[in-house]
């Protein structure tokens, strides 16, 4: 586990006097939403949440779908799946494509001049219709019987992503439609066989992002970072009720054992 976590880190932390803006990707600001403790505690301590596992059978699908969406990128064609869901668009073929997909290294980007915020991403896909309009386009991999649909509550950060993109390609001076796609990739398990293969279905779900919402957040994010002292954390966030019941529970441990010396008189039960 220890090389998936890395207890302190000291790099790219924030500091309010600094002329240098601040970097901060866009699941930075959904971890914001999500709990500002654990925001404050990741950026101005270096204190992050533990790193989830490498979901690689999602990373070689989605490198897989780039790879056929580049073939028709090439030729300036329609996708299949275009045509099955009637959306007038070709993949976009632009120099920066590549540039915009780095999520870790570069990605699409914009400073907030206000804030000497700068928040970046790295999309998936760009198509362009007609108008000259980017469509952002986010892929996505799963496994279940039921109808995809972005209905389930938790799926609010699948949007918010999507309209981040939107937001970022905007400020960068694109014509950018509001309805974006997220390509579904659903692993089927109503086959007879494995036979060393696994089917998939493929749907395309459309959404139409609202991004008037990102101004307020990001003022938001440097007030946060500002404060002298960490705010209060989500009563829902699980890791935030981790920390304090381990605490509660490490105190309460302290005291029964009135911090007893052991018997060589150097070390306590606690050290």
């Amino acid at each position: 586990m220890s090389q998936y976590y890395n207890s302190k880190r000291t790099r790219g932390l924030y500091e309010s006097k600094s002329r240098e803006p601040h970097r901060l990707s866009r699941s930075k600001l959904d971890l914001y939403l999500n709990c500002q403790k654990c925001f404050y505690l990741d950026q101005k301590c270096g204190v992050g949440r533990p790193a989830s596992f490498p979901m690689t059978l999602n990373n070689a699908v989605d490198y897989l779908m780039k790879k056929e969406f580049d073939i028709h990128r090439a030729k300036q064609t329609a996708h299949p799946l275009m045509k099955t869901y009637k959306i007038d668009a070709v993949p976009l073929d632009d120099p920066k494509m590549e540039e915009w997909r780095d999520a870790l290294r570069r990605g699409i980007s914009y400073l907030h001049k206000t804030t000497n915020i700068i928040l970046r991403g790295g999309v998936d896909d760009v198509w362009v219709n007609p108008k000259g309009e980017f469509i952002i386009v986010d892929y996505k991999a799963t496994s279940k019987d039921e109808e995809i649909t972005l209905d389930e509550e938790w799926k609010i950060q699948y949007k918010r992503q999507m309209e981040i993109y939107q937001w970022l390609f905007k400020q960068n001076g694109y014509k950018v439609s509001n309805t974006g796609y997220f390509v579904y990739v659903n692993g089927k398990t109503d086959r007879e066989a494995f036979d060393g293969k696994l089917d998939f279905d493929i749907t395309i779900i459309p959404y139409i992002g609202k991004t008037d919402w990102i101004e307020k957040e990001i003022l938001g994010m440097k007030e946060c970072l500002d404060l002298p002292n960490a705010p209060d954390a989500n009563p829902d966030c699980d890791y935030c009720n981790y920390r304090k019941s381990a605490g509660e529970s490490l105190q309460k441990l302290a005291k029964e054992a009135k911090l007893r010396i052991l018997p060589n008189k150097k070390d306590t039960l606690f050290n």
